[in-house]
């Protein structure tokens, strides 16, 4: 097994050509290496095309993850589950929600009866959905019989009211809650964190200018949540209550705008108690997902799903897709006084009808016909909420869909909508470090507990509280948890490794020790690069342990050799005076903007900045192992 990632990995090399290592241009065996270029960015140029490859031959890629069988909707659904439950998990929509309640709530400034028409009232209320963690908005209920039942979603930059009639901020036509409402739908209306900064951070430490929906991604990120997954559980959350309230029968829908509409699609797929899906603003082509924000990356995203392959989730389940105007986003709040730090960059820009049609388009390459009834429907204005009617009727309402010009009358005298935004950013906060603060003990049941058995015993004997264990029956146990660190986390390169085709060329020649510069070939466009120092007393047939010296982020082989700075203090030549022959290589993190976005691309294909790092010092490795009489290690 390869060890990656540590200061110091040891070998043991000799050879009879390297004793006369002070003679050669070149190592034995290796042809000139004559790049002369900066080869960090000659590095990161070639992984970028080789991430950008992997991410075209996605879409045909993903398909063998798939076994549709279209016999009966029974079998369609048991036959995607498999897909399904690997979609949650990716957007860490994982965790049992809590027995939902919608609770109605005010005081004597802000009553919770918000507004009344003669159509339908609307209530200020909040729902729980996790442990300490809620849902809130508002809830527009029909005086008659509801129809039927729509959770609704504005973007994240809007607030539930706006979409509701109750505040100033869209236009009339894009209030599509009121107008669901006014058709005789119950609308619950959930608020999303918005891209805002105003609560990211702790005022305690510093405050950073990430938005929102960033400074929750970036925490939940690490364990195995998302800001996207947290949002879909605050519909399913909604979704439990009218099942609870109305019975499984009752016809339920989602609806959404550009965030809200990806909100409301992704819990569409993942909830097969969801009838139809209205999506505006946000379908498309998820092959350059990485250059939009990055609150919305998800792992392994297009290792799998692409927004085609995520309407399939939500089949036999009806989809319609409103082509509109994206809001524009030009990246995170610009860094300002009191801020510290820095948004990651991603922007969101109306994509070309032709690329929404196309991705809609494909659908039918993945079903069969007729199999989900779907429109795409273009807002001829650019605004959202055009295609109700198509909605609608989905969920068995055939109407004009027809909206008045009568918006509901604010009865709050003060609406404290930053408020309301800091309470649930800090609910999701709150929530993720306490999974931070219990991810040991998770760890331990998930891994070690598993592998060593014995340590779950827990005694005031001594004897028993530390169990022998056989290191071999360890190992073996551990294998597949290897495998899963591999595969499941940092995220394996299946392609086989190229021929090395090493070059090399002389850049050292100290009193004690030579130094080459080599490079080897990985994959397609993807080499590694590093400098080999060899003591210059080595002698024929002689044994030397090989220590491979790794320097940090943004740094170059060069560092633990030459320059003496403080975090390394040439301790790859220090080794090498004392005898050691060491291997210094270039590990990619390096160009800052380069490759942090490197490892945006990678991540929607199931890898990560590791996947590379891991298949360079596997090349090297074995590289290191055709050297004369290196002795054979278990890679």
């Amino acid at each position: 097994m390869l060890l990656l990632n540590c200061c110091l990995s040891l070998l043991v090399l000799s050879s009879c050509a390297l004793a006369n290592a002070a003679e050669m241009a070149t190592l034995p065996n290796t042809q000139p290496l004559t790049w002369n270029e900066d080869l960090s960015a000659k590095m990161l140029a070639g992984l970028h095309q080789f991430a950008e490859r992997k991410i075209d031959q996605s879409i045909e890629a993903r398909q063998k993850h798939w076994k549709r069988d279209f016999s009966s909707r029974e079998a369609y659904e048991k036959s995607v589950a498999p897909n399904r439950e690997r979609f949650r998990k990716a957007i860490g929509l994982v965790d049992p929600r809590a027995n939902v309640a919608m609770q109605r709530w005010g005081d004597d400034n802000s009553p919770a009866l918000v507004a009344e028409t003669d159509n339908y009232r609307v209530f200020q209320v909040r729902w729980p959905v996790l442990e300490d963690v809620s849902g809130e908005g508002l809830l527009l209920e029909p005086k008659p019989k509801a129809a039927a039942f729509v959770i609704a979603l504005p973007d994240a930059d809007q607030t539930p009211e706006m979409i509701a009639g109750l505040a100033d901020g869209i236009p009339a036509d894009s209030q599509f809650a009121r107008g669901l409402a006014e058709n005789g739908f119950e609308v619950i209306v959930p608020m999303l964190r918005n891209r805002a900064d105003d609560f990211s951070g702790n005022p305690e430490i510093f405050m950073t200018p990430q938005p929102h929906r960033e400074w929750i991604y970036r925490q939940a990120f690490q364990m195995g949540r998302h800001i996207i997954g947290y949002e879909a559980q605050k519909v399913l959350a909604a979704v439990d209550w009218i099942k609870a309230r109305q019975g499984a029968e009752a016809k339920v829908g989602v609806a959404g705008y550009a965030e809200g509409g990806l909100i409301a699609f992704y819990a569409a797929a993942a909830d097969t108690r969801i009838d139809a899906c209205f999506v505006s603003g946000y379908f498309d082509s998820r092959q350059r997902v990485w250059t939009e924000p990055i609150y919305r990356n998800v792992w392994g995203l297009l290792h799998e799903f692409g927004d085609a392959e995520i309407a399939t989730l939500i089949a036999p389940g009806g989809l319609v897709v409103e082509y509109s105007d994206v809001p524009k986003v030009d990246g995170p709040p610009p860094p300002r006084s009191g801020k510290r730090g820095a948004g990651a960059g991603g922007k969101l820009t109306t994509p070309a009808f032709a690329s929404v049609e196309s991705e809609f388009k494909r659908i039918d390459t993945l079903l069969t016909a007729d199999f989900q009834p779907k429109r795409l429907v273009s807002s001829q204005s650019g605004t959202f909420g055009s295609a109700l009617k198509e909605f609608s009727g989905l969920l068995g309402l055939n109407s004009a869909m027809s909206m008045s010009n009568n918006r509901p009358i604010e009865r709050r005298t003060s609406v404290d909508a930053r408020d309301r935004q800091q309470r649930q950013v800090k609910e999701l906060e709150n929530h993720v470090q306490s999974l931070v603060r219990n991810a040991d003990l998770v760890r331990d049941q998930f891994f070690l507990n598993q592998a060593m058995p014995e340590l779950r015993i827990r005694t005031w004997n001594m004897r028993l509280r530390h169990p022998t264990h056989a290191p071999e029956k360890f190992v073996e146990a551990a294998l597949k948890y290897r495998a899963h660190l591999w595969e499941e986390v940092l995220g394996k390169v299946n392609d086989p490794l190229l021929p090395p085709n090493s070059r090399s060329r002389k850049i050292y020649d100290r009193e004690k020790w030579v130094g080459y510069e080599v490079v080897l070939d990985v994959l397609p466009d993807v080499f590694a690069w590093g400098v080999l120092l060899v003591p210059k007393d080595v002698k024929a047939g002689e044994k030397r342990p090989l220590v491979v010296c790794q320097h940090g982020r943004n740094g170059l082989p060069q560092d633990v050799i030459e320059g003496n700075k403080e975090a390394y203090n040439d301790f790859a030549a220090r080794l090498a005076e004392r005898g050691f022959i060491t291997f210094a290589p270039h590990n990619l993190y390096r160009i800052e903007e380069r490759y942090r976005w490197l490892g945006r691309k990678a991540n929607g294909v199931k890898l990560s900045m590791f996947s590379f790092i891991i298949a360079q010092h596997d090349q090297m490795l074995r590289w290191l192992e055709t050297l004369p009489i290196t002795p054979k290690w278990p890679i």
